[in-house]
């Protein structure tokens, strides 16, 4: 790939493997696409998200079939034949190049890109920005930049339950606890209304790419 193709592609998750599924190398998968008849068919290549010391590290891996049991995704991948080679690979996360023009017509689909420098608003009150996400094995995470430092925000629903990239604003309701230290009077926030950063695409192996977080 050369320049030109790099700079129109960024890197989008689509799933993530969870455990192994039998004796023949099967892996359940958790999708992060609502379209994974487009996605994942075979001959479908990967890269891997897996900890630097995983034997798959800097690895792709191609999809042989995709199969349903009871409702839940199996993958099978070439040169993945038995149960122990598919444990190797629980928790890997699944990415794939895409272009940067595409654009999802499915709810609560977003690139990481289009994220960062979202304002993050709480009871009506703008706290901060995105600086970044991190994608965990877990949970994806907003790093919400904030006049007391960064603060670590789980992308989901329950948290999140409003990002309006078009206006530029993500709603959060965190429970008690979780922004204990940020001020509450409005007059105090006034620093955070600074111009958005718009150098802080996410361009990592595995934490920055764009998030086809088909859903949270």
């Amino acid at each position: 790939m050369d320049d030109s193709e790099k700079d129109r592609t960024q890197q989008l998750r689509v799933g993530r493997l969870t455990k192994a599924h039998g004796l023949k190398g099967a892996i359940k998968l958790e999708l992060f696409t609502d379209d994974p008849g487009r996605r994942f068919v075979p001959g479908a290549v990967f890269t891997l998200q897996v900890p630097t010391g995983s034997a798959w590290h800097g690895k792709t891996i191609e999809l042989v079939e995709l199969r349903w049991y009871n409702q839940h995704a199996v993958g099978f991948f070439k040169d993945v034949v038995d149960r122990s080679a598919a444990e190797t690979l629980a928790k890997a996360i699944l990415w794939i190049d895409a272009d940067v023009a595409e654009q999802s017509d499915e709810e609560d689909a977003w690139y990481d890109h289009q994220l960062v420098g979202l304002a993050v608003v709480r009871d009506g009150v703008r706290i901060g920005t995105i600086g970044r996400l991190e994608h965990m094995p877990a949970q994806d995470l907003l790093i919400v930049k904030t006049p007391t430092g960064d603060v670590m925000i789980p992308f989901v629903k329950a948290i999140v339950p409003s990002v309006d990239v078009k206006n530029g604003v993500v709603t959060i309701t965190p429970p008690p606890g979780l922004l204990e230290e940020l001020p509450e009077d409005p007059a105090d926030v006034e620093m955070t209304h600074a111009e958005p950063e718009t150098d802080s695409v996410l361009e990592t192996d595995a934490a920055a790419s764009a998030v086809e977080t088909d859903r949270p």
